[in-house]
């Protein structure tokens, strides 16, 4: 890993720890993307000049012990700093109806299944199988009903290892701590709207977009 990588790490990675959540990439909120590309981001990072950097610096992110990764913040990859991995996981148990409400018998039944066996690989349903759960996984991460991480299979192809909160918990040396869920939900309400406000956003919270009318 280059010095340059290094410092563009360190400096993004400071960011995540003072506000506790990071984008990966978002037009006007705090973000991996605009941090290292600044003003001159247009459209996808991916074709930016910066790109390869950004992508180093997303897997160093990724792979560090201090931080969740979710679909917390506008159904977009989120960074979570560890601060606030309590919140996360106090609402991921709770089953509150917003995150049960209107669910598919496919996706109550894969719900089922990961509780049942504390982590699962879509890959390993059956071709069909899988190209069906990745679909639904998609809904209950977004609901936060479990943890999800993308993976490479041998083959190539893009799978999704599907595990509990208390499975994500013991792998992530997380000592399970539960609040009161609604504390919980207001709590990171009131700090995005606090980076709403600073940066001009648009983040909305999963259970904010599921009750409304």
């Amino acid at each position: 890993m280059t010095a340059g990588i290094t410092k563009e790490f360190d400096r993004v990675f400071l960011q995540l720890q003072k506000r506790g959540l990071l984008l990966l990439s978002d037009s006007s909120l705090p973000s991996v993307s605009r941090l290292i590309a600044g003003d001159s981001l247009r459209g996808s990072w991916w074709t930016h000049e910066r790109a390869h950097t950004i992508f180093a610096v997303n897997e160093m992110i990724e792979d560090h012990p201090d931080v969740l990764i979710t679909k917390l913040i506008s159904k977009k990859v989120t960074f979570v700093h560890r601060e606030l991995w309590a919140e996360i996981y106090s609402i991921g148990v709770a089953r509150e109806d917003w995150q049960l409400k209107g669910l598919t018998a496919g996706a109550k039944q894969l719900l089922k299944t990961v509780e049942a066996e504390g982590t699962l690989q879509t890959n390993d349903l059956g071709k069909a199988q899988g190209a069906k759960a990745g679909d639904t996984a998609r809904v209950l991460e977004t609901r936060l009903l479990l943890h999800a991480n993308q993976i490479h299979t041998e083959s190539g192809a893009h799978a999704k290892v599907l595990e509990t909160w208390d499975t994500w918990a013991k792998r992530a040396a997380f000592r399970a701590k539960r609040k009161d869920p609604l504390a919980a939900r207001r709590f990171l309400e009131q700090r995005l709207a606090e980076l709403n406000t600073e940066f001009t956003g648009r983040g909305e919270l999963p259970w904010l977009a599921l009750l409304k009318p």
